[in-house]
């Protein structure tokens, strides 16, 4: 490797933490998760435990499940395990499940259906556990929870399986 190929990241300075919180959450509305990804390990480089960095790196990371979800379900989990409070948690245990059940049903392969179900019922139980902790006025798990069940309820292909059939669950690549 040259050394032109030995690059040493800049620091972010304290005082522009807030800034590049902003963008960060701007660059994931424009769909450029990698962008935002990138600025919250920035930030968490000054700041490990900067709680707004780690959920919107959980969300940058589950943006991009399916362009590549290997590793990055055992990336999103990583952070999972970094936010401190149980409702965040709970409901981002939620948002890992529902985004890579929605990445099975983009896969369209035998199985995905059923697999699909199984991570819509898993976030829909961590929506449940969010909700019963939620803040007053909050009611983000239960818009979530919602939303499982309407995919569930307008989809004939997302259903339980068969125990032990040919049509048992895929693994993912985690």
């Amino acid at each position: 490797m040259s050394d032109a190929d030995n690059f040493e990241l800049k620091p972010l300075r304290p005082e522009s933490v807030d800034g590049a919180l902003k963008k960060a959450e701007r660059y994931r509305l424009l769909n450029e998760p990698w962008q935002a990804e990138s600025i919250c390990l920035d930030i968490l480089a000054i700041d490990p435990n900067n709680q707004v960095a780690l959920s919107t790196l959980l969300l940058a990371i589950t943006d991009q499940f399916g362009r590549g979800l290997e590793g990055r379900v055992a990336e999103a989990r990583a952070v999972l395990d970094r936010l401190t409070g149980p409702y965040e948690r709970a409901y981002y245990s939620g948002i890992i499940a529902e985004r890579r059940a929605n990445y099975q049903l983009r896969k369209r392969l035998p199985g995905s259906g059923q697999a699909a179900y199984q991570l819509f019922r898993e976030a829909m139980q961590s929506y449940e556990q969010a909700e019963a902790l939620s803040p007053a006025g909050n009611d983000s798990a239960i818009l979530r929870w919602n939303t499982c069940a309407r995919r569930l309820l307008r989809n004939p292909a997302i259903r339980p399986g068969d125990e032990g059939g040919d049509d048992a669950l895929p693994t993912l690549g985690e």
